[in-house]
């Protein structure tokens, strides 16, 4: 892709990592399976600016509080950022903006769970397991339609 080599893997029906660049990627068998294939045809028309939305069924493993927080990070729009404190308030842990960042950190499937949209409260990219230089990168690719978005170091 634009921003390195990647790897998706899925289990059964389901997508379940992305593994960016910056991942260490365990051994993965490679059997492009119609659901990977699909999968990457999201992120690359998404990565060349042509794609919004994802349309593909995930599945992330992680604990209740994870899987509330990225469902939270689903709900925010192409375009649009979010602050930990915002997410910390939309799944009902107002002071668990730290929590957030963790589970931030801990999505296995960034990009289609976009934790790229969460900046701190001040607006700075803050952590971002794919590396800040990804993370920029991304809301650039999202600004072109949303004058209005705040890169911040732009």
């Amino acid at each position: 892709t634009s921003l390195g080599l990647m790897a998706l893997a899925s289990e059964g029906d389901f997508i379940t990592h992305l593994y960016l660049p910056s991942y260490p990627t365990p051994r993965l068998a490679s059997h492009p399976t119609p659901l990977l294939l699909e999968g990457e045809r999201q992120l690359l028309v998404y990565l060349g600016g042509q794609r919004k939305t994802f349309d593909l069924p995930l599945n992330p493993q992680g604990t209740p509080f994870q899987r509330r927080v990225w469902q939270a990070l689903e709900a925010i729009p192409w375009g649009e950022i979010r602050s930990y404190r915002d997410i910390a308030l939309a799944v009902d842990c107002p002071r668990g903006f730290r929590a957030v960042g963790m589970a931030n950190h801990n999505n296995p499937i960034p990009i289609f769970i976009p934790c790229h949209r969460v900046v701190g409260t001040d607006g700075n990219l803050t952590g971002y397991a794919g590396g800040i230089d990804r993370k920029q990168k991304l809301l650039e690719l999202e600004k072109a339609d949303m004058p209005g978005l705040y890169v911040p170091g732009k």
